[in-house]
C-alpha cells in the first residue's frame, strides 16, 4: 500500500504532467464548446505533448481521456457532442494520466461564462473542503479525520456530502486500496502512515446528497436535479505531514502545506 521515494518522485512526475492538461484547460475558451470537443483536445494534449496516456481511456470500457460532469451530474458524465458549454454552467474535468507506469488523478470544477453567486459559492466551498480534507492528512492521522474535515466545512455552509463515491489509494493502478471517505468519525479508520498515496475528491451537493445514475450507466446526477461541484487531488504521505502530487502552480493555498 505504501509507495517506495522512487515510486513517490515516478507518481510527483505523472502529477506534474496532470497539472500543466488543466493549465492548458484554463487558457481555452470553454464557452461554447461542445463537452467532446474538450475531451478530444485533452486526449491530443496528453498523447501528442506529453507524451502520456490518459489512463481513463479503456478503463472498466470507458472510452473517453475524461469524464465532462456538468451542473446537476455529480461525477462519470460522458463527453458529447451535442452537450455545449453555455454561459452559467458548472462543468468539472476529471483527468487521469499515467508516465512511466503511475498514475495521477485530479479535477476541477470550471466557472462557464457568467455564473449565479449561489453556483460560485458551491464551487468555493468544495474546493475548500477538499483543502481542508488534505490538511488533515500526516503519519499518524486517520482517515476517518480526513472525512470528518471535509463534511464539518460542508454542512456549515449547509451542502450534503455524496457518499455513494469516494477518494481511493493509486499507484500503479488508478484504484487501489484504501478507500477514502469523505464523512467520517474523528479518530476513526485506518491510520495514515508515510508512503501512503491516495486520492482526496469531495462532491458537495446544493440540495439533498441523494443520487442516481442514467441510463448510459456511467453519468451519475443529483436525484433533486440541484447542482453539484467536485475538485480533486492526488497526495502522498510524507515524515511530517502531506504532499500534494498534482498541485498546480496557482495554488498557494496548498503550496504551504504540501511538503
Amino acid at each position: 500500500m505504501s509507495k517506495t521515494p522512487v515510486e513517490i518522485a515516478l507518481m510527483a512526475e505523472a502529477g506534474r504532467l496532470l497539472a500543466s492538461v488543466f493549465g492548458y484547460l484554463d487558457r481555452l475558451e470553454l464557452l461554447g464548446m461542445s463537452t467532446l470537443q474538450v475531451n478530444d483536445l485533452v486526449d491530443n494534449y496528453i498523447v501528442s505533448e506529453l507524451k502520456a496516456r490518459p489512463a481513463s481511456k479503456g478503463q472498466y470500457g470507458f472510452a473517453y481521456s475524461m469524464n465532462t460532469s456538468r451542473n446537476e451530474v455529480v461525477c462519470h458524465g460522458v463527453p458529447s457532442a451535442s452537450e455545449i458549454l453555455c454561459s452559467g454552467d458548472l462543468v468539472n474535468f476529471d483527468i487521469t494520466l499515467e508516465k512511466n507506469g503511475y498514475i495521477a488523478d485530479s479535477s476541477k470544477t470550471y466557472l462557464i461564462g457568467e455564473v449565479s453567486q449561489q453556483a460560485r459559492q458551491l464551487v468555493q466551498v468544495t474546493y475548500e473542503a477538499m483543502c481542508k480534507g488534505i490538511e488533515a492528512v500526516r503519519p499518524g492521522a486517520r482517515l476517518g479525520d480526513i472525512g470528518h474535515a471535509i463534511e464539518q466545512h460542508a454542512r456549515t455552509h449547509r451542502y450534503s456530502v455524496v457518499r455513494e463515491y469516494c477518494g481511493h489509494g493509486i499507484g500503479r493502478e488508478m484504484h487501489e486500496p484504501p478507500e477514502v471517505l469523505h464523512w467520517g468519525k474523528p479518530g476513526t479508520g485506518l491510520t495514515l502512515r508515510e508512503g501512503m498515496t491516495f486520492t482526496i475528491e469531495p462532491m458537495l451537493n446544493q440540495g439533498t446528497a441523494d443520487v442516481r445514475t442514467l441510463r448510459d450507466g456511467w453519468t451519475v446526477v443529483t436525484r433533486d436535479g440541484q447542482l453539484s461541484a467536485q475538485f480533486e487531488h492526488t497526495v502522498a504521505v510524507t515524515g511530517d505531514g502531506v504532499r500534494v502530487l498534482t498541485l498546480r502552480p496557482e495554488e498557494l493555498q496548498l503550496s504551504k502545506i504540501s511538503a
